[in-house]
């Protein structure tokens, strides 16, 4: 039988970060405890042992790793294979020695980002560096049985940018968004697309903010041009 997720321990890694400080905010379900970067060193095994000897959590939200600026993933390779493969790496060996089930934040980019709609079940090929390091972080979370992949497509609210493409769709969703939706997903395991309506940026943005200019992008552009994910799977989860 499984325990009620309120009634769980969750720790949180990458504490600090965007979405963590919008989860602490408007978090009222969970049971969570958030850990910075200088808490727990996901590079070093036994500082992340350390951590769950003390705590003692019965899942780990693995938020922690290196996402923008973009070509960071280009300029760094080194940081980016580090933070996103290898620091995920350290918390699965973790995590399988005590039995902590870990839920691993992962992204939209692993798809090709061309035909649109894609499953959990169709064949992923990352459109960058970005999307190639958190697919090798996939990979060491799926050899460990008790976990859960999100590919998530999120952004800050209100959306920042004044131009918007009206050529390129996603399934954008709000942080706050997800905090809705984490406690009715957790207590699964594999992989689930998780986002909002499919839409052009453009309609996305212009929804909260009418002053957004509407752009089109370029066929050479370093974006995906239609990113969207069937996200049926999540909406049968969380009815």
């Amino acid at each position: 039988m499984k325990r009620k997720i309120n009634k769980q321990k969750i720790l949180v890694t990458g504490g600090d970060g965007r979405f963590a400080k919008i989860l602490k905010k408007k978090n009222k379900k969970l049971n969570l405890y958030f850990l910075s970067k200088n808490q727990c060193n996901i590079l070093n095994l036994k500082s992340i042992e350390k951590i769950f000897k003390k705590y003692k959590p019965s899942i780990i939200l693995h938020c922690a790793g290196l996402s923008r600026p973009m070509k960071i993933h280009d300029k760094n390779i080194s940081k980016s294979i580090d933070l996103n493969i290898i620091g995920t790496s350290n918390l699965v060996k973790a995590c399988e020695k005590k039995n902590i089930k870990i839920i691993y934040f992962s992204t939209g980019y692993v798809y090709e980002g061309k035909k649109g709609n894609y499953s959990e079940s169709d064949p992923v090929k990352p459109f960058n560096n970005y999307g190639l390091s958190k697919l090798g972080g996939e990979c060491a979370v799926s050899m460990y049985k008790n976990s859960l992949i999100l590919r998530i497509t999120m952004t800050e609210k209100p959306f920042l940018h004044k131009k918007a493409y009206d050529n390129l769709k996603s399934n954008f969703m709000f942080h706050e968004d997800l905090v809705n939706l984490l406690p009715k997903l957790l207590n699964n395991k594999g992989i689930i697309n998780v986002g909002g309506k499919s839409q052009s940026i453009y309609h996305f943005a212009k929804r909260y903010n009418n002053k957004v200019k509407k752009i089109k992008a370029k066929k050479n552009i370093k974006f995906p041009l239609n990113q969207t994910m069937d996200v049926s799977k999540m909406r049968r989860i969380i009815k």
